[in-house]
């Protein structure tokens, strides 16, 4: 299923984009900062800016996103008798 179509699947999406972005970011803020007008480029650099801004909550996102799919894939494909 696409991942636009599923809730679970766009935000892990969403979060992996935002992580990347300010991580990417932190090793290269030049390059970012002198491509934000574009438009590809300005989409890195408005998550690299939330992930920077937001980091507490977006940890927090990705250990409570991290624990629930794990939980899912360990329960969730057992079977019952």
């Amino acid at each position: 299923m696409s991942a636009l179509f599923n809730f679970q699947s766009a935000l892990l999406v969403l979060l992996l984009l935002i992580c990347t972005s300010a991580y990417c970011h932190q090793l290269f803020p030049a390059f970012m900062d002198r491509k934000k007008g574009s438009a590809m480029w300005g989409i890195f650099w408005k998550c690299a800016r939330i992930g920077e801004r937001l980091s507490l909550y977006i940890s927090i996102c990705c250990v409570i996103f991290a624990v629930s799919l794990t939980s899912y894939l360990t329960f969730g494909s057992q079977k019952a008798d």
